[in-house]
């Protein structure tokens, strides 16, 4: 437990003064009995630490209300000088009832006049007493300060992670009418040469996206879900593709507890298939790859068609762009997004994240 949570709780605000005090009147008592024994003076243990107590226990019981009167006389802004006007005749009054307490107590302490002992006390504590009472004041101002600045610190730290998530989202609702509309158009490409296999198409786009919208508010699931999701949208690419496309997973299974981006996956295996199956005649092969990597998700896509181009670069669409984006939002530099050439002719779209699972299953 942080002094943080234990100051916002009363009780431990009390015992945390009670403390302090206790801790301040032993060490003065300790400073008493050093120095009157050292001047010849017969004074006991006992003796210096009820006379030492008796002051701060004092001092005390008068910051209740000097702490109460520093959040409300403030020296900001334009009553600053009021404020300061006010404490000026507090602090007089706090002296004032400091040594009227302090004789009551000595009296009962001594069982001498009352005016014996607040003579003693008008003479060596007025000053001292104006002290404890603008330090006690400064410490009030001090913590207000501080809890104001962890409350802003708070504040900015909720707004930021809900600028994240409201980026993310953004993100993620151009993701999820990206690919129903080039759904869409593959089942308007069919329609008039295959209407059984059209037909097909729109009952799995139905189910795609019934998942999909099930899942719209999740920015993470597992990569188990993220495969299922994917498997719906595949089915639809392989009536539209039949035997040119085919598809082949090699998953790790102790990855699929791993916690993925939501539709992480279909915009990579879309643009594999825009790009490497769909512009040649003949067929294609799409590999999917996911294992565990030094404590990192390994995750690549990859297929068998044309590559980069010429000059090893390509258009990154919607579904690419916003990849790299929600990458970089939800990971930070913790993430890596990479498109390489392979060599025998193709493209690899590899990326990896910190490698974490679902809360509830850790």
């Amino acid at each position: 437990m942080t002094i943080e949570s234990l100051m916002q709780k009363r009780w431990s605000r009390f015992l945390l003064g009670f403390g302090f005090w206790t801790v301040l009147g032993l060490s003065f008592a300790s400073q008493f009995y050093i120095s009157s024994a050292k001047a010849g003076l017969e004074v006991s243990w006992n003796q210096a630490v009820n006379y030492a107590l008796a002051d701060w226990y004092v001092f005390a019981l008068l910051s209740i209300p000097v702490v109460y009167l520093a959040r409300r006389l403030r020296f900001e802004g334009s009553t600053g000088g009021r404020s300061f006007a006010g404490h000026v005749v507090a602090s007089v009054l706090f002296s004032l009832a400091y040594m009227i307490l302090r004789a009551w107590v000595g009296q009962w302490q001594s069982q001498a006049a009352f005016q014996e002992v607040f003579r003693p006390l008008l003479v060596k504590t007025w000053h001292f007493n104006l002290l404890i009472y603008w330090v006690i004041v400064a410490v009030s101002h001090a913590f207000d300060y501080y809890r104001k600045y962890r409350e802003r610190e708070l504040r900015a730290a909720e707004l930021e992670k809900r600028l994240v998530q409201a980026k993310l989202q953004a993100l993620q609702m151009q993701l999820n009418p990206h690919f129903l509309f080039n759904t869409l158009h593959s089942i308007s490409s069919l329609m008039h040469k295959d209407v059984e296999a059209a037909d097909r198409m729109i009952a799995r786009l139905s189910d795609l996206l019934r998942a999909a919208l099930a899942g719209a508010d999740t920015q993470e699931v597992t990569l188990q879900k993220e495969l299922e999701l994917l498997q719906l949208y595949l089915s639809i690419e392989q009536i539209r593709f039949g035997n040119r496309l085919t598809v082949k997973m090699n998953i790790a299974p102790d990855t699929l507890v791993a916690q993925v981006p939501n539709l992480i996956l279909q915009p990579l295996v879309e643009n594999a298939i825009r790009h490497g199956i769909e512009p040649r005649a003949r067929p294609g092969c799409i590999e999917l790859m996911a294992q565990r990597q030094n404590g990192m998700l390994a995750l690549v896509v990859s297929d068998n068609g044309a590559g980069l181009g010429k000059n090893g670069k390509t258009r990154e669409g919607v579904g690419l762009s916003n990849t790299r984006a929600r990458l970089r939002e939800l990971y930070g530099t913790a993430q890596r997004f990479e498109l390489v050439t392979v060599l025998e002719g193709g493209v690899r779209v590899e990326l990896s994240i910190p490698f974490h699972e679902e809360k509830s299953q850790q």
